[in-house]
């Protein structure tokens, strides 16, 4: 895209010359004086957010079976919102191309300054989960579970980068990412959204996002709000399932679930998004100590909290803890709430009013959201200069830019899990693809692509490479043939290499609420097939979360985790099969071995403790940071300069790695800590720093991790506070360990 021209800028000053659209004005000063205009209906319409589907015309099925979010707009259903309710915030819709993006929400500012005394602007949000996935002929990007596969917080950038130059243009200026729940439980439905299991990694992630996408230059005037969601503990649920009761005491909090949000909010994040479930048997939307004396006074986030879709009238609905909708409404934001997510009707709107009128809500706690969201309004600049899009897409060399970044990304998340020597595949070999995903674009994208969740590859570019079409380009289409169950006996006989692809149709939140994660009808049968033939066979899982296939994966030859790719994952796993690339993505979580026992990398000693010698004492399939390449690096020379230090001192830690193997490789290089004694029991090892790096075939480099005790061996207690504590700590790199003391 080139220069962007503001031919509205004139318009704007013939708007009004009061001091809240003055731009010379501080943004306090603005609000200030705009609080003091607004009626008690213009400030909560500025709470209040509405999806597309109350504003645009019915438009008949998507391929969820769901009515589509279209944007043909419904001009009188929309000038409706904003004349008696004056509703300030919208939300939405699925993929349609840039223009029509930009002419729809250009139309929506425009009447909003027709029919709003105020003419304060309205601010459109998006679920734009890895890349601009609501735009068509934008950049996807892997899954979030997959970046962290990459261990290169480049790559994270890179997608923030490209998100914003393909759509802040566009209107889209609040962007709902990152999703910061920590990927504990891998049976939740949302598990492929988060980065992981890790804290730390999360953190990483998190911090370069939010700077990236907030901060970016590129898209001046137009600017774009993070959202970091979901605030607090929503991804460990007891049952495994979407929108379920956790259980987590205040230290497990505070230790796991707080970093990566920390980290967000101390990058600037502008706002949150809640978590729609219950943590100890409070809904968090009816959180005072969470919403406020958690988010706001303990981490210092000064933004807007916003409820994820219908989650206040659910405090009634589905929490029970709320006798009315109203009560609901009155519990949600005394606890914090500022802006209400519906999100089709206004109902939020009139019964706020009336708690403020009945006195149960003070004007003043009004005031205090929507001063939050005037200024985030005007920090975006939809009071100047960028409250208007523009139609127009990236031009070709910013475009293939970003997709070669993608693309980049997606092969550095793919990871070997297991190689007998079989891979890479030598030419020649004829190869027999298995598993019905393996023909499907949708399979390795997964939800929150172009539509919700899609059920066919009708919504997927056709250019788009499946698995298998990629394979027949890599190794070439007399090499490469499919078998079903039904003709896998007869096409077998030919093949002297199987590839067995495992995956799912797509799914998103509860609908991907499984009752278990085995390997079930055809897709067991086929697996059994291709375990009992005898010939040598790869397995490839294409997955948001973990497939439970201990018995394939102590079976088969190779194992290949590729999570879910994205647009260029057919052709990543091909290059990956062929050695044309060098695996080098590692495993951001532990990948359970059984349906009954789980523990993550970082658990505590006691967790996995066996009293029988009969019990497998297996804990994951593959632990965190789990990752073949086809060269291999060697640690030594681990060296710490001081085994004593004070805890205002700082401890150097030095690793030698070398490339040993006969082909260039990255390797990321994980240094853990273990506190080995302490007042509050200690996970078994915890991440600390990681690098990247690529090595040359016989070359070494020394790498250096800086230990800084308040920073890296400090831990919370059940209410927050920081506890350093003596003693002696266990520093691993690669295999290689030492130990040092604090004092």
């Amino acid at each position: 895209m080139g220069p962007i021209t503001l031919c509205f800028v004139m318009n704007l000053s013939s708007y009004s010359s009061e001091p809240y659209l003055d731009k010379i004005l501080s943004i306090e000063v603005r609000i200030d004086d705009l609080l003091t205009r607004m009626t008690l209906e213009e400030k909560i319409g500025q709470m209040t957010q509405i999806d597309i589907a109350a504003i645009t015309k019915a438009s008949g099925i998507d391929e969820t079976g769901e009515k589509k979010k279209t944007v043909e707009l419904d001009e009188a259903k929309f000038i409706d919102l904003i004349e008696r309710y004056k509703v300030g915030n919208f939300v939405n819709g699925d993929a349609v191309d840039h223009d029509k993006w930009a002419t729809y929400i250009k139309r929506l500012q425009e009447l909003t300054l027709e029919h709003s005394r105020l003419q304060i602007p309205i601010i459109y949000g998006m679920d734009h989960i890895h890349g601009a996935n609501n735009v068509y002929g934008a950049t996807m990007f892997p899954q979030s579970i997959n970046m962290a596969a990459t261990f290169d917080p480049v790559h994270t950038e890179n997608e923030a980068k490209s998100i914003g130059i393909e759509c802040a243009h566009l209107g889209h200026a609040w962007i709902y990412s990152p999703v910061l729940g920590l990927g504990k439980n891998p049976f939740w439905p949302r598990f492929f959204e988060t980065y992981g299991e890790d804290p730390h990694l999360a953190s990483v992630l998190a911090d370069r996002f939010v700077h990236t996408l907030q901060e970016n230059p590129q898209t001046r005037p137009y600017k774009q709000a993070a959202c970091a969601k979901h605030f607090l503990g929503y991804s460990d649920p007891r049952s495994g399932w979407d929108r379920t009761p956790a259980m987590i005491p205040d230290q497990q909090l505070y230790e796991f679930f707080v970093p990566a949000f920390q980290a967000a909010i101390d990058a600037g994040v502008k706002t949150v998004m809640i978590n729609s479930a219950e943590i100890n048997g409070i809904p968090v939307h009816a959180s005072h100590d969470i919403l406020t004396e958690l988010l706001r006074s303990k981490l210092g986030f000064k933004g807007v909290a916003m409820t994820d879709w219908g989650d206040i009238e659910r405090l009634y609905t589905w929490h029970h803890t709320a006798p009315t909708v109203k009560e609901a409404v009155f519990q949600a934001v005394t606890a914090g709430i500022d802006v209400s997510l519906t999100p089709h009707d206004p109902q939020f709107a009139d019964l706020l009013k009336e708690l403020v009128n009945e006195g149960r809500i003070s004007q003043e706690r009004i005031d205090l959201s929507v001063q939050r969201i005037l200024r985030l309004k005007m920090e975006l600049g939809l009071f100047d200069d960028a409250r208007f899009p523009i139609a127009g897409e990236p031009d070709e060399k910013t475009r293939a830019k970003y997709q070669q970044k993608s693309k980049e990304a997606t092969l550095d998340s793919i990871v070997l899990l297991k190689n007998e020597g079989i891979l890479p595949i030598k030419p020649g070999r004829k190869i027999l693809v298995v598993g019905e995903f393996a023909k499907t674009r949708r399979a390795l994208c997964g939800g929150w692509t172009y539509v919700w969740f899609a059920r066919s590859d009708k919504p997927f570019p056709k250019e788009m490479q499946t698995l298998y079409s990629a394979l027949q380009d890599e190794f070439g289409t007399d090499s490469v043939d499919y078998a079903t169950l039904e003709n896998f006996d007869q096409k077998s006989q030919d093949a002297d290499l199987i590839l067995s692809v495992i995956s799912s149709e797509p799914y998103a939140e509860l609908l991907g609420n499984f009752t278990d994660q085995v390997l079930h009808g055809v897709h067991a049968e086929i697996a059994q097939k291709v375990m009992d033939s005898g010939i040598a066979n790869v397995t490839v899982v294409i997955e948001g979360r973990p497939l439970l296939v201990t018995d394939i994966f102590d079976a088969t030859d190779a194992f290949i985790w590729a999570g879910l790719p994205g647009y260029y994952g057919g052709g990543a796993i091909a290059q990956v099969l062929s050695g044309k690339w060098n695996p080098n993505g590692k495993l951001p979580f532990s990948y359970p071995a059984y349906p009954l026992h789980f523990s993550p990398y970082n658990r505590k000693w006691m967790e996995t403790l066996v009293y029988h010698e009969d019990i497998n004492p297996r804990i994951s399939l593959a632990d965190f940071g789990s990752g073949l390449s086809y060269s291999q690096f060697e640690y030594s020379d681990l060296e710490l300069s001081t085994k004593q230090i004070a805890e205002d001192e700082k401890l150097v830690a030095k690793i030698r790695v070398k490339n040993t193997g006969p082909f260039v490789g990255k390797e990321t290089i994980m240094w853990f800590l273990k506190d080995d004694f302490a007042s509050i029991t200690r996970p078994i090892r915890e991440l600390a720093h990681f690098e990247k790096t690529e090595l040359e075939v016989n070359e070494s480099k020394v790498f250096e991790f800086v230990i800084e005790p308040r920073k890296h061996l400090t831990f919370p207690d059940k209410t927050g506070d920081v506890l350093l504590e003596k003693g002696t700590f266990t520093l691993m790199v690669g295999d290689l360990e030492t130990s040092f003391t604090l004092n």
